[in-house]
């Protein structure tokens, strides 16, 4: 069953994204460029968001079961996370220029997510 690999996922990211956020805060801070510390922030605060996202998957999944929607929803959110925050990651640390494009398929995946809940919103209200 999907939900307690969900569970460890969001958890796991929620960790990450406070440990990163702190990195960022006390290490990074004055090793990178204004505009490299903001994209690393961006990250983390697009990996949070999404992490208590899947939580809200999660829990939708309790209420509704493990319906397809949800389950595309929570590995858009799981892909995004590690596309468009590793990106930005990878980007803000100096990494290879080829990262740039994958942020904007990240954030792809974060749309796909949200329009699955959409699917799953349209389809509570009908029944």
């Amino acid at each position: 069953m999907l939900a307690p690999l969900f569970l460890m996922l969001a958890a796991l990211s929620g960790l990450s994204a406070v440990m990163l956020g702190a990195f960022a805060a006390h290490g990074l801070k004055s090793r990178l460029s204004e505009s490299a510390l903001s994209a690393f922030e961006t990250g983390v605060q697009y990996q949070m968001y999404h992490a208590l996202a899947l939580l809200g998957v999660l829990a939708l999944m309790r209420w509704l079961g493990p319906t397809l929607s949800l389950q595309v929803a929570g590995w858009a959110f799981v892909a995004g996370i590690v596309l468009f925050s590793g990106s930005l990651y990878g980007l803000a640390l100096g990494g290879p220029r080829w990262l740039g494009p994958v942020t904007p398929l990240g954030g792809l995946l974060f749309m796909v997510g949200w329009a699955a809940l959409v699917v799953v919103a349209a389809r509570a209200f009908k029944g």
